[in-house]
């Protein structure tokens, strides 16, 4: 239980890096978690990537004060939906590292319908905040802000389902 905490905190951890920093050679940071509960980390892991997303959209999206205004607490919202998106699948995650080695058709089944449909969900979530964040900025930052926030989910996704084993 503990090195998959520390998994999906690592790699979770992965998605604050900037593009620049992606490299094939990278490595998750390693952390250390003493006896603390999946929905503790989960917590824990959310504010550092929000605080990370946030930080690098801020250095890439010029923004008038006005522009600011709007956006950001538009984006934070549009965060805590993707949230409950990402937590539903880490926590699908934990469930099938933990059953891994008992694995049946359904389960290995189970998986990936679930991979099928958090990206159907974040593909709907990112249309709707698409629109949104058009009325706030415009469509030039709008569609560079989810560029960027798509690029950032892509390479987590990449990150930590390449450390999850394949179905045998």
């Amino acid at each position: 239980m503990r090195y998959t905490i520390a998994l999906v905190v690592g790699t979770c951890l992965t998605i604050g890096m900037s593009a620049a920093a992606w490299t094939a050679s990278q490595q998750p940071t390693p952390v250390s978690v003493a006896s603390t509960s999946i929905d503790e980390v989960l917590v824990a892991v959310r504010a550092d990537l929000q605080e990370r997303r946030s930080d690098i959209l801020a250095k890439n999206l010029t923004l008038t004060s006005a522009q600011a205004a709007k956006f950001w607490p538009m984006f934070e919202t549009y965060q805590t939906e993707q949230n409950a998106i990402m937590d539903e699948q880490l926590k699908g995650i934990q469930q099938y590292i933990e059953g891994f080695d008992t694995l049946d058709d359904a389960g290995a089944l189970a998986l990936m319908n679930a991979h099928l449909d958090r990206d159907a969900r974040m593909s709907a979530l990112r249309k709707k905040w698409l629109g949104q964040f058009q009325k706030a900025v415009g469509t030039k930052l709008a569609v560079r802000a989810m560029q960027i926030d798509r690029r950032l989910g892509l390479a987590h996704q990449i990150e930590y389902t390449s450390r999850i084993p394949l179905a045998h």
